[in-house]
């Protein structure tokens, strides 16, 4: 596997593993979350809200974004935020196709990521994730990384 930068000619196939790589993450926000709550999230289906959000990461300026490569198949992505300001790096969105899933190949990018970030002048990272069972894969390398968990609550109510 090489981690190589995104190229424009990739997002198609970034945007499809994508939701391949969420679809079980979203059914689970569905299952613990209000369903009232969870619609007026997703009217019109989560598959277009992250489709959306992927292609939006990939090309906004500030992010940088990385792509695993196995075979000249872009197998998964990190995109990463940097806060100057607080000298903090974001680990934004990341994502590996189910395929290739349970590999190490999500723990490579974020390791990759975390080398980026701290050579670029950062003295923290951050990743946020969901408490459900369908982040719990992703909490797991996490902390496996080193990660710590920093509690928060946030609810919701239906209007």
């Amino acid at each position: 596997m090489r981690i190589e930068p995104y190229q424009d000619s990739q997002l198609d196939t970034i945007k499809s593993l994508s939701l391949r790589a969420w679809s079980p993450v979203f059914d689970s926000i569905q299952n613990a979350m209000d369903i009232d709550v969870y619609r007026s999230f997703y009217p019109d289906g989560w598959q277009l809200s992250q489709l959306s959000a992927v292609e939006s990461v990939c090309t906004t300026a500030d992010m940088k974004v990385w792509v695993a490569i196995i075979s000249s198949l872009a197998v998964g992505f990190i995109a990463v935020k940097l806060h100057a300001d607080s000298s903090m790096g974001e680990i934004y969105m990341i994502a590996v196709d189910p395929d290739y899933q349970r590999q190490g190949i999500g723990a490579a990018l974020i390791e990759f990521a975390l080398n980026w970030m701290k050579a670029a002048g950062m003295s923290i990272a951050m990743v946020e994730t969901g408490g459900d069972s369908g982040h719990a894969p992703a909490r797991c390398t996490y902390e496996k990384l080193g990660f710590e968990l920093f509690p928060v609550a946030r609810y919701f109510k239906k209007l």
